[in-house]
């Protein structure tokens, strides 16, 4: 796969990405993919480029670069040594809602300006933390995102004013959101009160809990799960399919 790598200037610095696409001359619709906790790595570009192999520009972007120099972790040992898991969370938690939104805007920009992108409406999915920046930016970007893609994401219903579901009214993608079982950070409840806030929206969407456990679509996390990585790729397939013009 053809592989481009960049920098995005944001309104908090410059943003290593890189942009995967099919081979030929396209143009192709453009997606965002958002990493997980573990940052971006080989696993994520793996990732990026098998969607590309569908049929799409995606975007992978560095979602620590407020951190210049920022040291990669080892998904396989991160949360069983206490100093790792602590920079970790401290990681995340440094990546605020309002941080997403900004930082998508710069993206979508970047998309709609490469001659390999087509169409001004994109696609974003994620995972774990990148999850919840999914539905984020869909609620912020309402009128540049055609569709968004959840998974295994935490803290999409939370009692903050800032919840992912309370922007619900503002999504104009169509959403699909699949969750892992007994994942304490969304819960059958937060996945219910996400799927009628959806409804009560009129918003295209599906939300369900995959039977595997958190991080299950991402093949350097413990918890991976083949069987729900292949169907999470066939429904990203179809989300994006239906949701984005050629």
């Amino acid at each position: 796969m053809p592989t481009i790598t960049d920098t995005i200037t944001t309104a908090d610095g410059d943003c290593p990405i890189t942009l995967h696409t099919p081979e030929g001359a396209g143009p192709w619709p453009g997606v965002v993919m958002y990493v997980d906790a573990g940052g971006v790595r080989d696993t994520f570009r793996d990732m990026a480029a098998t969607l590309a192999d569908y049929g799409y520009a995606v975007l992978l972007p560095d979602v620590y670069y407020r951190h210049p120099g920022w040291a990669p972790f080892d998904m396989a040992t991160v949360f069983s040594d206490a100093k790792e898991r602590g920079r970790l969370f401290s990681m995340i938690g440094k990546v605020t809602p309002a941080m997403m939104s900004s930082d998508a805007g710069a993206f979508f920009d970047y998309l709609a300006g490469r001659p390999e992108v087509s169409g001004d409406r994109f696609g974003v999915c994620g995972y774990c933390m990148g999850g919840r920046t999914s539905v984020v930016v869909a609620g912020a970007h309402g009128d540049r995102v055609a569709a968004a893609a959840s998974f295994h994401g935490g803290g999409l219903v939370t009692d903050a004013p800032d919840s992912p579901h309370l922007r619900a009214a503002q999504i104009r993608a169509a959403v699909y959101v699949a969750g892992a079982k007994d994942d304490a950070s969304f819960t059958a409840a937060q996945a219910q009160t996400l799927d009628e806030a959806l409804t009560a929206a009129g918003v295209e969407h599906t939300v369900e809990i995959y039977p595997a456990g958190h991080g299950f679509a991402v093949p350097d996390n413990a918890p991976y799960d083949a069987d729900a990585a292949a169907r999470h790729w066939a429904a990203m397939r179809e989300l994006f399919g239906g949701a984005l013009a050629g």
